[in-house]
């Protein structure tokens, strides 16, 4: 079993400055409009999501809005009292086909 330090290595992570800077790059364009496009992008994601509007975006996934059922937990500060959770909505992400198989490669 591997540690999470080792597994941490193998997977960096991405920022958003990061993000934009490499699509940037590769577009021959500025950050800045960059930076704009993807908040938009975002900003439209969450919105949809937000009122219930599944985001489908092929091959590379969707983004949607799921019921999360009530349930009975524990109080952390108090494991004996019992706590009853609402029901209440969550954002989800699906993976589409090219991104389950581009993260299949080594």
């Amino acid at each position: 079993m591997m540690s999470k330090k080792s597994i941490k290595d193998k997977n960096p992570v991405v920022n958003k400055s990061s993000l934009v800077k490499r699509v940037a790059e590769k577009l021959d364009t500025t950050n800045k409009q960059v930076n704009e496009t993807l908040n938009a992008v975002l900003d439209e994601i969450t919105e949809c999501v937000s009122e219930g509007v599944s985001v489908r975006l092929v091959g590379f996934g969707t983004f949607e809005r799921r019921l999360r059922r009530g349930r009975q937990g524990h109080n952390p500060r108090d494991p004996k009292e019992k706590v009853y959770i609402p029901a209440h909505y969550v954002p989800s992400f699906k993976a589409g086909k090219n991104l389950k198989e581009a993260t299949k490669k080594e």
